[in-house]
């Protein structure tokens, strides 16, 4: 399968040599059967739909709201896109949310680091099973006005819009980072020592085991369906 990715950020100062760009790391993700194309976004670059099977859109730290060249023709991209797989990523999930008639604003709860907990509170063809998953975030932003034609799919008291279905197309979006490593979460975080709230806690919190995993899996499946 052929899947652009659409690359909207890059790791902060070195951490791209230790760990890979998030490009990379969404093609370690995928694992074997996914041939992957990768877009700089920021440059200008956008896929032509019809040459690939999906398009997943990454993270970044720019906010959806910001007056950005390359934001609003992302946004137009991914309301034309009606007929391709679509997946979003923490700004991919904001950016995708926004350009299809839900709001995203700098959250009043803050910085959200370190391993979280999810309940899936809705069963789809791509889920295993439901319960409660723990996956790596890194955002202030946040999803505060549900998209029509959605379903929420995980939430968390601090995050009640983690996860959307698209109800009128073939698009899921994550506010979690399924992609990141520990070892690259808690060096993230070390880089916001001093605006992430209680930065050693969120860094200790990634020592628990995670979803990543399991969240790959829904993705693949969703993907190959």
């Amino acid at each position: 399968m052929k899947v652009a990715i659409l690359e909207t950020g890059k790791p902060p100062g070195t951490l791209a040599e230790q760990f890979g760009d998030y490009p990379a790391m969404f093609a370690r993700l995928l694992g074997p059967g996914f041939e992957t194309e990768s877009f700089d976004v920021e440059a200008g670059e956008l896929p032509d739909p019809a040459a690939h099977e999906a398009c997943l859109i990454t993270g970044s730290p720019a906010g959806v709201y910001e007056p950005l060249p390359w934001i609003a023709p992302l946004q137009e991209f991914i309301r034309s896109a009606r007929g391709s797989k679509m997946v979003g990523i923490c700004f991919g999930h904001q950016v995708m949310a926004g350009a299809l008639g839900g709001h995203v604003e700098k959250s009043a709860k803050g910085w959200g680091a370190g391993l979280h907990r999810y309940v899936v509170v809705r069963s789809e063809p791509w889920i295993d099973s439901a319960g409660t998953i723990a996956v790596p975030a890194s955002h202030q932003d946040q999803v505060v006005i549900q998209p029509p034609n959605t379903e929420v799919v995980a939430t968390s008291d601090f995050t009640p819009f983690a996860g959307l279905a698209w109800t009128d197309r073939p698009a899921i979006s994550f506010q979690f980072h399924p992609e990141f490593s520990p070892a690259f979460a808690k060096a993230l975080i070390e880089k916001r020592y001093d605006i992430v709230p209680d930065p050693d806690a969120a860094i200790a919190s990634l020592d628990a085991p995670n979803d990543n995993a399991r969240v790959a899996a829904w993705i693949r499946r969703f993907l190959e369906a």
